[in-house]
């Protein structure tokens, strides 16, 4: 029964209830439904369900992807066309950086990481210089 509703049972609960009505577990477990057909009505839940979004860890669709993708692309070719029509004189425009996807570290998250690397990098070279030295 638990491999039917797999790691998140609360979310498989209320999707159940949610897109079908009434209330699917409760029916099973008094012998009005049999477990092969839970099993269908689970496997069978849309993708922009409360189980995909705890299985996923996001909310995200394939729709959400595609969109990110193509405005991702819509910025390379948009940077691409100003660099090839701009004056030879002016510098060229730095290329744009991806777009957030879930699964990417948060900005913040990236701005701290880089921090601690520069923190690390001034105390080795402190390090180097104070051996150097013969400190």
């Amino acid at each position: 029964m638990l491999d039917v509703l797999g790691e998140h049972p609360e979310a498989v609960e209320a999707d159940l209830i949610r897109y079908y009505g009434g209330d699917p577990l409760a029916a099973f477990w008094r012998g009005e439904i049999t477990l092969r057909k839970l099993r269908v009505l689970v496997e069978a839940l849309p993708p922009d369900s409360a189980t995909a979004r705890a299985h996923n860890g996001n909310a995200w669709l394939h729709s959400d992807y595609v969109a990110t993708d193509s405005r991702d692309l819509l910025d390379l070719l948009f940077t691409a066309f100003c660099n090839a029509n701009r004056d030879p004189k002016k510098p060229a425009i730095p290329w744009p950086k991806p777009s957030w996807r879930p699964g990417d570290p948060l900005p913040e998250d990236t701005a701290a990481a880089d921090e601690a690397k520069r923190v690390k990098a001034h105390a080795a070279y402190e390090h180097i210089v104070a051996r150097a030295k013969g400190e």
